[in-house]
């Protein structure tokens, strides 16, 4: 079982691995893609406007056809006849109104850019037009991309080689960030999906492992119980037996010994019963507590007072300290008096060989009364103590049954605690004893 356990979630592991790295290349595919069509938008919309600019270039202004004189310079003839250049011809307003309607007509309707003209005349690079921060977009290459395209007029037209020698320079600002944010939605749904693959992973694993320990805790229950009914189920049958033969029924004393065992283990097997019934009852929620104003120490001394034979068996040293001057509380007797039983009857099974120091004390803690239970026995290493109010949880003893039970006593304990609105908590070294601390709201 717990190979399959093991092999079902290598593989689910394998799979949302698998899963997640695909998703990953998706997404970065899904950016790329969307990267060089945004680009191939903007480089497409320069051109239409690189185009019109250009053909705009060879028609001069309308100024009339100058009078050819003879003695007139070349170069004063020349640039009367050069057709003007761009920031002759518009405004850097105009200009950035057509590269706007352009970006507007490929789906670019929200992009920002800056732009500026550059001019090639006289063998010198001058920019004779540029929008406000171009110079400061332009510095940085790494996050901003930088288009461009020559503003040549038609080849083998009048103005060819008469104009002036421009380019149109056009910078988008965090063009990645732009792409990014064009994809957020595709994005954020992967990484949601991937999210609720992951916590579906996480539940169902959890499940699993939750389905397998409940699986452990049924056999162990299933073989505390059968050892704790098989024991007086035998000494029931024996005594049985006995009252057959006929020197112990002519024997009123023998009978009457006999009798009295089967009485004792049909009890015994009647608490155990009880016992499961309750834990039943605990996980339906359905215990119904008759609260009634109780003295604490009262209640303690007639716990005490049950145990002593026990105690004396043990040769038990038995310390109490009641120095609580506040011990009432809304209490049901019957369930307040079994969780303390709890309590008092661990320290006894878990006393170990050596002798059993018991230590009971209560003080005052503000509004609450504090109830401290301690004892010097084999106590719980660290992992009884987190699990020790688990329903059905014993520490693993192998195959020793030397205390009984059924794992069910400190979850009791717990539930009752929690049912009178008090706090309880366990302190224990594994060899040194164990120490229960136990808070209830005082009336007055």
């Amino acid at each position: 079982m717990k190979k399959i356990y093991s092999l079902i979630i290598i593989l689910i592991s394998l799979s949302l691995i698998g899963l997640v790295i695909i998703q990953v290349s998706w997404i970065q595919n899904a950016i790329i893609l969307k990267q060089e069509q945004f680009e191939q938008n903007i480089q497409t919309a320069i051109t239409d406007v690189g185009r019109d600019l250009a053909e705009q270039k060879g028609i001069q202004f309308s100024l009339g056809s100058p009078k050819l004189l003879q003695d007139w310079p070349t170069d004063q003839f020349l640039q009367l006849t050069r057709p003007p250049s761009i920031a002759q011809k518009y405004t850097s307003f105009e200009v950035g109104e057509r590269i706007k309607k352009a970006f507007n007509t490929y789906g670019l309707k929200d992009t920002k850019f800056e732009f500026a003209i550059l001019n090639h005349s006289n063998l010198r690079n001058i920019y004779e037009m540029q929008s406000p921060n171009f110079s400061v977009l332009l510095s940085d290459t790494i996050r901003n991309k930088a288009f461009g395209i020559a503003l040549s007029p038609v080849s083998g037209s009048i103005s060819e080689g008469l104009v002036a020698d421009e380019e149109l320079y056009i910078v988008v600002p965090s063009v990645k960030n732009f792409v990014l944010r064009s994809l957020g939605w595709l994005i954020a749904g992967a990484l949601l999906f991937t999210l609720i693959i992951i916590a579906a992973f996480s539940v169902t694993v959890r499940t699993m492992l939750k389905q397998k320990k409940l699986s452990e805790i049924k056999s162990d229950f299933i073989n505390n119980m059968t050892h704790e009914f098989k024991t007086p189920l035998a000494t029931i049958s024996l005594a049985v037996d006995a009252l057959k033969n006929e020197k112990v029924i002519q024997d009123r004393e023998k009978m009457d010994y006999f009798s009295g065992i089967i009485k004792d283990e049909n009890k015994r097997m009647n608490v155990q019963v009880e016992t499961i019934l309750q834990a039943a009852l605990l996980d339906k929620q359905e215990v119904q507590l008759n609260l009634m104003p109780k003295h604490v120490h009262e209640i303690l001394y007639n716990v005490l007072d049950n145990f002593k034979l026990q105690l004396d068996e043990k040769n038990a040293k038995v310390d109490l300290a009641f120095n609580a001057k506040k011990d009432m509380i809304e209490a049901d007797e019957v369930h307040f008096t079994n969780l303390l039983n709890n309590l008092v009857d661990n320290a006894i099974k878990y006393s170990g060989d050596k002798g059993l120091q018991l230590q009971v004390n209560t003080q005052n803690s503000g509004k609450f009364i504090r109830i401290r239970i301690e004892d010097n026995g084999i106590g719980m290493n660290k992992e009884t103590v987190t699990r020790a109010f688990e329903k059905f949880y014993r520490a693993h003893t192998g195959n020793i049954h030397n205390v009984k039970g059924f794992g069910l006593g400190l979850s009791y304990v717990k539930a009752m605690v929690d049912a009178h609105k008090g706090k309880i908590k366990v302190d224990s070294t594994l060899g040194k004893g164990t120490i229960f601390t136990l808070e209830f709201p005082v009336i007055q």
